[in-house]
């Protein structure tokens, strides 16, 4: 045969087989948020979950697995399928957790396909009122006298809200009793009820407590003020030199999923993120988006693997 007549068959035979991603996806699609519902990633995946059915022509279920810093909920992503049906929607939590954990099912890097960097924001560090503090200063003061008194609540051990609370009373010199909890939603519960004073919570928390004077916001985590939030300083405006932490959220799929369904989930979800609709819906969550193409999100990743566990060593902060 012929080189043309090769290629000529090629040509013919991709015709007769169209690739997967033509048919994807033919049922519905899985989200796998292993966080609590009500939390900060949960809030996320919902506004993405109404935007993107009508774009994919699919239903889109989030099943939310929270526990041991996001690993039993990504390690289910981890094991199923590699056909685009099963999805997880991941944070900062992920490139932490495999320096706090000394088993780890899965390889945070090599066993996920990324999809792409979804949003991205600050943190914000905020107390009860009861506590009676209302800047940093005072709270590293009241700190610094009674060591340990002060609680201050996370999603779980092994969370980012851990690390960020950990960074804190490295780089204050505070010493603060970290509560771990299964989810943001019961650390937001016992922080609105006083059996934690303090908490490093997502913008949505903080900006439906702070109005009604439930919370009180003492700095965001970033290097810059929050839009939402002009009145309340950086960290390192506050005092805290050097600090900075923020949190992204991102999409990975199994590993071994074909490059075209990545690519089809990409497009389709950077086409919903810029929408202005869905962007002031993210706005008022309290995250940016931020799209990214798989390969720079496998780059961010790496970087933040490598940050946190510089972070994770730098504090000694352990999993209880």
């Amino acid at each position: 045969m012929t080189k043309r007549a090769c290629l000529t068959a090629l040509a013919l035979l991709a015709l007769a087989f169209p690739s997967f991603a033509d048919t994807y996806p033919s049922r519905p699609i899985k989200i796998v948020v292993p966080f609590g519902p009500g939390g900060f990633t949960d809030v996320v995946a919902r506004i993405l979950q109404k935007e993107l059915q009508p774009v994919l022509g699919q239903p889109i279920v989030i099943e939310n697995r929270p526990g041991a810093g996001s690993t039993i909920g990504t390690d289910v992503v981890a094991k199923a399928a590699p056909d685009g049906y099963t999805l997880g929607m991941v944070s900062t939590t992920h490139v932490i957790s495999p320096h706090l954990y000394k088993k780890m099912p899965y390889d945070a890097l090599n066993d996920f396909t990324p999809v792409m960097r979804l949003v991205e924001g600050p943190y914000v560090m905020v107390v009860n009122p009861k506590l009676g503090v209302k800047t940093v200063q005072q709270f590293i003061a009241l700190a610094r006298k009674e060591p340990g008194r002060i609680f201050f609540g996370s999603s779980g051990n092994g969370s980012a809200q851990h690390l960020v609370g950990a960074l804190f009373m490295q780089e204050a010199g505070v010493k603060l009793t970290h509560v771990p909890y299964k989810g943001s939603n019961a650390a937001m519960q016992d922080l609105l009820g006083g059996q934690v004073q303090a908490g490093f919570v997502g913008m949505p928390n903080a900006l439906g407590n702070l109005p009604t004077g439930k919370l009180v916001a003492l700095a965001v985590t970033s290097t810059k003020r929050a839009p939402d939030l002009p009145d309340v300083p950086t960290m390192q405006q506050a005092g805290v030199k050097g600090y900075e932490a923020t949190i992204w959220l991102g999409m990975l799929a199994p590993k071994g999923t074909p490059a075209d369904v990545v690519e089809k989930l990409n497009s389709s979800i950077r086409k919903v993120l810029a929408d202005p609709k869905a962007q002031q819906l993210m706005r008022k969550a309290g995250v940016e988006v931020a799209p990214s193409t798989p390969e720079e999100f496998a780059a961010l990743m790496r970087s933040e693997y490598a940050r946190w566990g510089a972070v994770v060593e730098k504090t000694g902060a352990v999993v209880n």
